[in-house]
């Protein structure tokens, strides 16, 4: 048997065994409690708002209760939405540590306002809590990545979607919990759930002088002496190794070519018109695209609203909607965490979307059917076959959806783009997500209320989207250094998915680095990159 933590690397360029070792890992869990933030924001929310004593406090009566509840979830993701923006700037200026922890603390600030118990500064904290959010979700995937060696690349940003489906896990309990031992007039019912936004906050404050800076930021900041000590130590290798001086020169050589294409312009504002350019917009697109059909497949609808549609497929009582809705969050969550640890480097991007895709389509299509059959958003549906097996699609989906479009979005985007736009086109896909996670969760309590059943349907129809353009455009990068994505969506690279792939592999058999297509090294080299980029 397999061990299932072995790493495939690459025989053209093996890395050495000391760079797999704990602080590697410990750098990406240390930061990863930004995503716990995320995850944990993202469940607790939608239990919160069923909760007696809360309903009670900010008065959620049944009249208002679908506008407010669009503007008390949707807050959050307006200030995400606009945290993505503030936090690539400031991360271009001050390195993606500090901002990262900056975001952690502006999330608390948000926690304290929720605390007091007004509306309006309810709303408040939720668009703080939503900045901290945005501006660490839009660089923590790319800090990691910018971290970690190739062959395991996809493990380590992957521990940023492990986390968030811990944290996910935990808020769904919590609302169980609190509303099965605390009484509804009691105000800690739902004070409990909102203040535990501030242990993952908290950690990741108290893990920043831990962590590192991004060794590919400082080189690209022209800071080499400070990349090289900072490479060295996460590898676990003396500066002098040889592998990470190849690694150094591999950063500092693309990080030249990206300053040719700019004419030497090292200002974020003035790199906007590199994005124009057709690699990378082309790249950006496809990033965009897998954001918001990942939000179009349904998730969300299901994280941030799961009781409501627990009821709509016939379970009834607050109590037992959240513990269907906490068993969801913990099947979604081992799914998520078996992928990312033993299978994301070793199975790939690209069959882990498309399976994910053909079954999440399944699950939704068959959940449209039975609603419509058993009108069961307007009637509780008879027990039986059917029911259960409705409960099971929903536990099946979680699993579709937890080992594909739930964390591979997040690791190609943090994989494709150039070091020096990484942090712009970032921010175009993350802007995207969370302007798509508005979208869904403001109109779906409206939705359910107008279209009830249409919903699934809605979502299926989405999925099959979503299945096509992960087919026809969406390559494998799996062990690909982040200096030889060029080769694998350069400008003259074909333009879909299968022969991208192609097109790289037989580059990288002949020995071509991203690296040497632009800077080789001697004669022999520049001559065979001259043919290979022109069959390319």
């Amino acid at each position: 048997m397999r061990n299932p933590f072995a790493i495939e690397e690459d025989p053209q360029n093996p890395v050495p065994r000391e760079a797999f070792g704990w602080r590697i890992y410990a750098v990406a869990f240390g930061a990863t409690w930004a995503s716990a933030m995320y995850g944990y924001d993202s469940a607790f929310i939608g239990g919160t708002l069923a909760l007696p004593s809360f309903k009670t406090a900010f008065g959620l009566n049944a009249a208002a209760s679908a506008s407010l509840s669009s503007n008390i979830v949707s807050t959050f993701q307006g200030g995400a939405f606009f945290g993505v923006i503030i936090g690539t700037f400031f991360s271009e200026r001050f390195g993606r540590r500090w901002t990262i922890g900056g975001s952690g603390i502006v999330f608390m600030i948000g926690v304290i306002l929720q605390m007091i118990g007004k509306i309006g500064l309810l709303y408040a904290g939720r668009a703080l809590t939503g900045l901290g959010v945005g501006g660490s979700s839009v660089l923590l995937p790319i800090y990691i990545s910018e971290c970690a060696p190739a062959p395991i690349r996809g493990r380590l940003v992957g521990i940023f979607e492990i986390m968030l489906q811990i944290a996910l896990v935990f808020g769904f309990w919590v609302n169980y919990g609190v509303n099965k031992d605390i009484a509804g007039t009691n105000p800690l019912q739902w004070h409990i759930p909102v203040a535990i936004q501030f242990i993952p906050s908290g950690l990741l404050v108290l893990s920043l002088p831990f962590l590192i800076e991004s060794p590919r930021w400082l080189v690209s900041k022209g800071r080499e002496a400070e990349a090289l000590k900072a490479l060295s130590w996460v590898r676990n290798l003396s500066p002098e190794h040889e592998y990470i001086q190849w690694e150094i020169k591999e950063m500092q050589d693309q990080v030249q070519h990206e300053l040719d294409l700019t004419n030497g312009k090292t200002s974020v504002f003035q790199t906007f018109g590199e994005l124009k350019e057709a690699s990378i917009r082309n790249r950006i697109l496809i990033c965009v695209a897998l954001h918001l059909l990942q939000n179009l497949t349904g998730i969300n609808a299901i994280n941030y609203y799961s009781p409501t549609i627990f009821k709509g497929i016939g379970f009834t009582g607050t109590s037992t909607s959240l513990l269907a809705t906490g068993v969801y969050g913990l099947i979604k969550m081992m799914t998520t965490v078996i992928f990312m640890l033993f299978f994301v480097d070793r199975f790939g991007r690209r069959p882990a979307l498309l399976i994910g895709a053909v079954g999440s389509f399944g699950c939704m299509l068959y959940l449209g059917i039975f609603s419509t059959v058993t009108n069961s958003f307007v009637v509780a549906p008879p027990k039986g076959a059917g029911a259960n097996a409705a409960v099971a699609m929903i536990y099946l989906y979680a699993i579709f959806y937890g080992f594909s479009w739930n964390g591979i979005p997040w690791i190609f985007a943090s994989e494709v783009l150039p070091t020096r736009v990484r942090g712009l086109g970032m921010m175009c896909t993350v802007c995207m997500q969370w302007l798509a996670q508005f979208m869904i969760v403001y109109s779906l309590p409206y939705m359910v209320k107008s279209i009830k059943q249409g919903i699934f349907f809605f979502f299926a129809a989405c999925t099959v989207c979503a299945l096509l353009f992960a087919y026809f455009l969406v390559p494998e990068t799996k062990g690909v250094v982040l200096e030889d994505m060029e080769l694998l969506f350069g400008p003259n690279t074909p333009r879909f998915a299968i022969a991208k792939r192609k097109a790289y592999e037989e580059a990288h058999l002949a020995g071509i680095t991203g690296g040497q297509v632009y800077f080789p090294r001697d004669t022999k080299a520049e001559d065979t990159t001259d043919v290979q980029v022109e069959d390319v």
